[in-house]
């Protein structure tokens, strides 16, 4: 038996950061039930964008809605509203990330939801915040999270440079893990009291949460400085470096002063330890665009895979910058548990998981997401609905 089997989760979340908090539930085992508007979840339709992966599967909606049931519900419907108010009664966790005055319409907000059940936790997603001025305010990953918190700026090379845009749920996917926390947070304290409660997040502090040091320091009066460029970094040793192959391996070297010695026997440059241009830190910072071209020289010279065999066993932490389809086959995302074997989803054995485990703990095998509706009927059988009032639903277009 998983640790949240058992506990009841209404997904009335749309797209990515809401309903894929739901998902990490249904990994350890709770009982999801997507409610969907007639037309589906817009996410069902994203991975036909132009600029998107193309591919014959729906990845996207494979990966957020794996192990969930779908119930279609026209909550626009009174009908469908009083479907789902038996639900709530009987629910533990709700996730939501309608717009406030949405819920205001349809009758969906915490208040009214939580007076039907005082254990329910009411989880809201925005994109950025409850309250203040832009509350109510349409947000995205790409504008609340990424742009919004100063982290598409802090990547740039200077205040000219076009900014770059995020990867799909790139923001979406560590807010989901936030709103699980606060979810997860919000079922411990209800083991201590009874009562559940309202827990929310955004997009909008998750991305300056993301970028949490950078804002620190602007509060602190640090200066801020854009990335250099790679040719004349403040360290030539926390840098990329184009290898024989075509592939970057990057350096990361912190404690650079303790490091800088071993490097140079690894890479046979040992003769630039007598170099006055980078023999001690100052020398090294300083010149860091000499440096730069000289180690450039070196990397060229070997494939990235020998590079990193020579780092083998060495305290310094370098690594080959991976392509997404290298990950697809790297062995430690499998050993690791990011990467799992699955039921059939997307046309392939393995899906990514949520990224956490507890030990002793069993994850559920992730299950196909469902086709719009699959489960309608079933779900509302379990909540005592007949098929003569299944079939009077309908026709009061409730179920779409």
């Amino acid at each position: 038996m998983s640790v949240f089997s058992g506990i009841k989760v209404l997904d009335i979340g749309s797209f990515v950061a809401g309903p894929m908090a739901a998902t990490i539930l249904s990994d350890f085992g709770a009982d999801v039930v997507k409610i969907e508007p007639p037309e589906g979840d817009g996410y069902r339709r994203m991975h036909r964008l132009p600029n998107l992966p193309r591919c014959d599967h729906n990845y996207a909606w494979a990966l957020a809605s794996r192990n969930k049931r779908s119930l279609v519900l026209d909550l626009k419907k009174d009908a469908a509203r009083a479907v789902l108010h038996r639900l709530v009664r009987e629910a533990d966790v709700l996730v939501i990330n309608y717009p406030a005055e949405v819920r205001a319409q349809l009758g969906l907000t915490a208040p009214v939801l939580m007076a039907m059940n005082p254990r329910l936790i009411y989880a809201s997603l925005s994109g950025y915040g409850e309250t203040g001025p832009d509350a109510g305010r349409r947000g995205f990953d790409a504008t609340a999270f990424w742009a919004r918190s100063g982290l598409c700026d802090m990547v740039r090379t200077d205040a000219h440079a076009p900014p770059a845009a995020p990867t799909l749920g790139m923001g979406d996917q560590p807010t989901s893990v936030v709103l699980y926390a606060a979810i997860v947070t919000a079922l411990f304290r209800r083991e201590r009291t009874g009562l559940g409660g309202e827990v929310s997040t955004s997009l909008m502090a998750s991305g300056i949460w993301a970028n949490g040091p950078m804002v620190q320091a602007a509060l602190c009066g640090g200066e801020l400085r854009y990335r250099e460029p790679r040719t004349a970094p403040r360290s030539a040793l926390s840098n990329f470096y184009l290898c024989r192959d075509g592939r970057w391996f990057s350096l990361a070297m912190v404690e650079e002063e303790k490091l800088w010695p071993g490097l140079t026997r690894i890479l046979g440059i040992e003769h630039l330890l007598t170099d006055a241009r980078f023999a001690e830190l100052p020398q090294r910072r300083a010149n860091a665009a000499a440096l730069v071209a000289e180690l450039d020289r070196v990397f060229a010279g070997d494939d990235s895979a020998n590079w990193l065999r020579r780092f083998e066993g060495s305290a310094h932490t370098v690594g080959v910058v991976a392509r997404t389809t290298d990950v697809i086959g790297d062995p430690q995302a499998y050993a690791c548990g990011a990467l799992v074997e699955a039921d059939g989803i997307g046309g392939t054995r393995f899906t990514v998981d949520s990224p956490f485990h507890m030990a002793g703990e069993h994850k559920q095998r992730p299950a196909c997401a469902p086709e719009l509706g699959q489960h309608s009927d079933e779900v509302l059988r379990e909540y005592g609905w007949d098929d003569d009032a299944i079939q009077r639903l309908r026709h009061q277009a409730a179920l779409g």
